[in-house]
């Protein structure tokens, strides 16, 4: 590290004494930082992934307005690629980055050179004062955590140039449009337009612009330091609680083991809110690979949108807007037990799955042994249980630390009875969900297809009076669908909307809505045709009952036409279960009356199953006796 020529104190000066009696008040040292990655530059710095290259940095003591020496240091980057706007404003090249220092030890020789110019100007702790939040939010934070380096506690806390001169000048443009060479204009500062040493002329005008700040009423100057959090607090969430949708972003692509902590690490540098990571469960139970952030304001959230395609491991993530209230419905609750036992703070929850259904606390706690104590012995447990007190299988439990819940874990498998029991870390929002999904389960058993209500059978006819919407989110739901459609909801017939599932019961994708008219469909076809819907674009076509009964029944609607579907049989009340088992539907009272002109076909539905809608509530009384059921998957009955 060669530093350009210093700046010393004026001859004769002693900056300990001055300092002393200098009755001028005013914060401490501050270090103005500037830096660059091999990527992108100003507001966008950072959100390409790339490493730091480089450092320029100035030590500057405001109550006597004295400067140190100006230092530059370049940083080694892993990957020594510059992007075309980087090579043409810094000059650099990838062989001299080849001859570089290490950022870990880059870091260790500015806290060395910075505190030896602290001592020379008086002494004293001293914060860092950077050109906006993207250095160390989403550049230096960022990469340490790549890189497994722990920062010094110098970078957990700094000014933000750009905010201290809102403070001042209140009136110029709003603090995260500014810019070092706008803050000089408007203060009129004469800049050299000589110096073309990369990172150099912006840490000299910074300086210019601090000391002409200090030159006025500074009351409120460097008063508030920006804060970095170290740790993800957890903690629960309410259903009551009212989340801004400008804090709360989607993160999806996530591996399914990811915890709490893994989802903060991808965040580094920006403070997520208490509780604020909500991982979502699937239909299962299970992680389906999204999580919803919480952030503690507008500015950290839109930091977060920036590290959209950043990668977790081998994966990238994909970062996008989320509301509050999705992350209420996923994180909130209102169990009074799942709130206590959430109460105890800087606790670690694991997830136990696959219980027996006889077990107790007692029996948990022996399990896990006494090397990994749980918090609260068997007040740290919460047994998830349906609403009619049965277990599910599933619990929760509390570890004072890591390295207990680390030792619980290894546990992972083992068997208490004759199960085996799988662990997992867990977070506060996880356990709301799993309590909310089991809550809202109803009492009554239910069959393995969902039933759609909807009356059957669907009139056959060609006229084009159905859209089809393709390209659906698969986590739309109905209300979505009424929302996208707009005024043209209010043309649906009742029950006319149709989810489309794949053959694991997941949502495909694809709805067919029924409309009153051909002419409504076409008209919703026109108005909502590429529509966005939660980050998508939507294809809505118009179709024929027909077609939509032949896709809701197993066949498939391309664009080359109509596929029939998968089996032909005889018509008669069939209704499939989940493996393509057949039965006979029968009301105990009043069966079903055949149509005046039965569909040609019938085949196995995939978790959709279709009966006359006033039937409904007879379901569970009209199957036929066991004897009668089919013994064979895949094989229908003959017809008697």
């Amino acid at each position: 590290m060669t530093p350009p020529p210093s700046q010393p104190p004026p001859p004769g000066s002693n900056p300990a004494s001055d300092s002393a009696t200098d009755p001028r008040p005013g914060p401490g040292p501050l270090v103005v930082l500037f830096g660059a990655t091999a990527g992108a530059m100003g507001p966008d710095l950072g959100s390409d992934e790339t490493d730091l290259i480089l450092l320029v940095w100035q030590v500057v003591e405001p109550r006597s307005r004295q400067v140190g020496t100006l230092h530059k240091s370049l940083v080694r980057a892993e990957a020594a690629a510059l992007s075309p706007q980087c090579r043409e404003a810094s000059g650099l090249s990838a062989d001299s980055l080849a001859r570089a220092e290490p950022l870990d030890k880059v870091l260790q020789q500015f806290s060395q050179l910075v505190s030896g110019d602290v001592a020379l100007l008086g002494g004293g702790p001293y914060m860092l004062c950077t050109d906006g939040q993207q250095l160390l939010r989403q550049v230096l934070h960022p990469e340490a955590s790549r890189k497994n380096l722990v920062l010094p506690d110098t970078f957990f806390s700094f000014y933000d140039l750009r905010r201290e001169f809102h403070v001042q000048h209140p009136s110029a443009c709003p603090a995260r449009e500014l810019t070092v060479a706008t803050m000089a204009q408007d203060l009129g500062l004469e800049t050299d337009a000589t110096e073309d040493d990369f990172g150099v002329w912006e840490v000299k005008t910074m300086v210019a612009v601090i000391l002409h700040l200090l030159e006025g009423p500074s009351g409120q100057l460097f008063s508030k330091a920006e804060v970095v959090k170290q740790k993800y607090e957890t903690g629960p969430c309410s259903r009551a609680d009212v989340v801004d949708s400008e804090t709360v972003v989607r993160a999806r692509g996530l591996p399914w083991q990811s915890s709490d902590q893994d989802v903060a690490r991808f965040f580094k540098g920006l403070n997520i809110a208490r509780g604020g990571v909500a991982l979502c469960l699937n239909a299962q139970g299970r992680r389906n690979g999204e999580a919803l952030i919480r952030f503690v304001d507008s500015e950290q959230r839109d930091l977060a949108l920036q590290r959209h395609k950043h990668h977790m491991g081998v994966r990238y993530i994909e970062v996008y807007k989320a509301t509050g209230e999705e992350f209420v419905k996923i994180a909130g609750g209102t169990s009074l037990e799942v709130a206590r036992f959430l109460s105890r703070e800087d606790q670690v929850i694991l997830r136990l799955r696959g219980l027996p259904f006889s077990a107790g606390p007692a029996d948990v706690l022996g399990f896990l042994g006494p090397e990994c104590p749980v918090t609260g012995g068997a007040d740290g447990l919460l047994f998830v249980r349906h609403p009619d007190g049965r277990p599910t299988g599933d619990a929760f439990a509390l570890f004072a630390c890591e390295e207990l819940a680390q030792a619980a874990l290894c546990r992972h498998k083992g068997i208490l009875g004759k199960r085996y029991i799988e662990l997992f870390r867990s977070t506060a929002a996880e356990v709301q969900q799993v309590l909310n999904r089991y809550a809202s389960s109803p009492l009554l058993p239910t069959l393995t297809a969902p039933l759609l209500p909807i009356p059957f059978p669907l009139a056959a006819g060609t006229g084009r009076d159905c859209v089809r919407l393709r390209g659906l989110p698969y986590t739309a739901t109905i209300e979505d669908i009424l929302s996208f459609l707009g005024e043209a909801a209010a043309d649906i017939r009742p029950h006319g909307v149709h989810m489309v599932l794949n053959q694991q019961g997941r949502p495909s994708g694809d709805a067919f809505i029924q409309m009153t008219s051909a002419e409504r469909a076409l008209a919703a076809a026109q108005r909502c045709h590429k529509k966005v819907m939660k980050e998508r674009y939507v294809e809505v076509v118009p179709c024929s009952t027909e077609e939509m009964s032949r896709v809701l029944m197993g066949g498939t609607l391309g664009r080359s036409g109509l596929s029939p579907p998968p089996c032909k049989l005889p018509w008669q009340c069939w209704a499939p279960c989940r493996c393509n088992l057949y039965f006979c539907l029968q009301a105990s009272h009043h069966p079903p009356t055949p149509p005046s002109r039965p569909p040609q076909h019938s085949f196995p539905l995939r978790r959709q199953l279709y009966i006359p809608l006033q039937h409904c509530s007879r379901l569970l009384g009209c199957l036929l006796p066991p004897p009668l059921l089919p013994t064979t998957q895949g094989q229908p009955l003959n017809s008697t």
